[in-house]
């Protein structure tokens, strides 16, 4: 599973939230080496010159008490024996190792730091003049530091300016959410209205090239259905006086008379199919439905006397779906499963995950046609899908070759896929996936 964002939305927040993540840090680090710890020497440096006045004059580490009295009254810091020091709050001091390594260092020899926070600040050094006296020295305004606010202010500053990022990409990327629901519509085959130029200059740019593309699309469209309207009225007139024609031939030409007709049907139908591929129902739109009842529906109206089609009907929800588009696709693939196999045709429907082309896995709804014929070889499988493409000999040479390419175009309008296989017992599979959801 991977962790990073892979939407532009989801990474710039993410990248506000480490550059301000980032900015705190080093502000702490700064703070820490240009303030903490400068006035923390200068406070250890400030107390070993006072353990040094207190022991200028004592030798072989003693005081005399009347010297050590009259110096705590004047000063404030107060010499002891490790006894006398422990019931005066020594006990509850705590010990500092990094304020005692720098009390070392400054006093020339092994000191001891610890303190008491309470009324009083109070630090106890135990200093290597004299190391069985403990040094109690008052520190008035001192205290420790407490950097809870500090971290307050901070994570609030982190939340008020990720949720600003958040607001501000959300805001910039709503034309961009606008853009990219338009061009799915224009991909199913309809053609929203022109969208409102705004958002920085770069995405209203785009957002006006692409209301330009849609309205070129649009009118590209109207004027490739209106060219074949207008081809299928041309040819079927005249198809029309041949079929009247053949209808007043002497009995001695029924031979003739019944090709003629042949071939008339077969124009026919070839030109439904160029209707069909340049329409594929864009005015049929999608609503929730039953797929199985549809399938049902079909299999009914299909089936022949005298051939068998076995529906297997899984648990489906109802699924967006163009009805009259949809039946064409199963009527297609079970017309062609009847025309290329003698045997049984079977049809299942259920529910798969399938990974995107770019994404998680998504769950779509299927639905599979299987027959059990030839098969068509490997290497023409893809190629059935474009227009005017036919099967080899094992599969016939009937029809347009238009078929499978409107079948495949009615498909991609609903964002599903079709996929064709031969299937190991034998026979071709067709497989439709439609997604649950727009």
């Amino acid at each position: 599973m991977k962790l990073l964002p892979r939407s532009a939305f989801g990474q710039t927040v993410l990248l506000i939230g480490i550059l301000l993540l980032i900015n705190q840090v080093v502000s702490w680090v700064s703070m820490a080496i240009f303030y903490i710890q400068p006035n923390s020497q200068q406070i250890h440096q400030l107390l070993a010159k006072q353990i040094r006045v207190v022991f200028i004059d004592v030798k072989h580490s003693e005081l005399s008490p009347a010297m050590a009295e009259a110096f705590q009254h004047e000063t404030g810091i107060g010499l002891y024996r490790e006894k006398d020091a422990l019931q005066l709050g020594l006990a509850q001091a705590v010990y500092y190792p990094y304020r005692s390594d720098e009390m070392s260092k400054l006093l020339g020899g092994p000191a001891e730091v610890r303190i008491t926070q309470g009324d009083e600040y109070l630090f106890w050094i135990r200093p290597p003049q004299a190391p069985r006296l403990w040094v109690k020295i008052p520190l008035t305004g001192l205290e420790e530091a407490n950097f809870l606010p500090l971290l307050f202010f901070l994570s609030l500053i982190g939340v008020l300016s990720v949720a600003g990022g958040w607001l501000f990409v959300r805001q910039l990327n709503r034309p961009l959410k606008s853009l990219q629901r338009a061009a799915e519509e224009v991909g199913r085959g309809d053609f929203p209205e022109p969208l409102k130029e705004r958002g920085t200059t770069e995405i209203a740019a785009v957002t006006r090239a692409f209301n330009h593309m849609s309205k070129g699309i649009k009118q590209l469209e109207d004027d490739r259905n209106l060219l074949m309207a207008g081809i299928s009225h041309d040819l079927r007139t005249p198809l029309t006086r041949i079929r009247l024609a053949t209808e007043m031939m002497s009995p001695e030409d029924d031979f003739f008379k019944e090709g003629i007709e042949s071939d008339i049907d077969d124009m026919n139908s070839i030109i439904d199919q160029f209707i069909d591929y340049i329409r594929h129902d864009t005015t049929d739109k999608a609503e929730p439905g039953d797929l199985n009842y549809l399938i049902e529906e079909v299999v009914h109206t299909e089936t022949p006397p005298d051939r068998v089609i076995q529906f297997n009907a899984g648990d489906l929800p109802e699924i967006p779906l163009r009805y009259v588009a949809v039946k064409r696709v199963v009527a297609n693939l079970i017309q062609n499963a009847l025309r290329y196999t003698e045997g049984a045709i079977f049809i299942e429907t259920g529910i798969e995950s399938r990974v995107a082309a770019s994404g998680p896995a998504l769950k779509y709804a299927y639905f599979s046609v299987c027959d059990e014929g030839e098969g068509i070889p490997e290497g023409e499988i893809d190629r059935l899908f474009q227009p005017f493409t036919q099967g080899d000999k094992a599969r016939g040479t009937e029809g347009s070759g238009l078929g499978l390419a409107i079948i495949k175009r009615i498909v991609d309008t609903h964002g599903g896929k079709v996929i064709l296989s031969n299937r190991e017992q034998g026979g071709l599979q067709a497989k439709v996936y439609l997604p649950l959801s727009y």
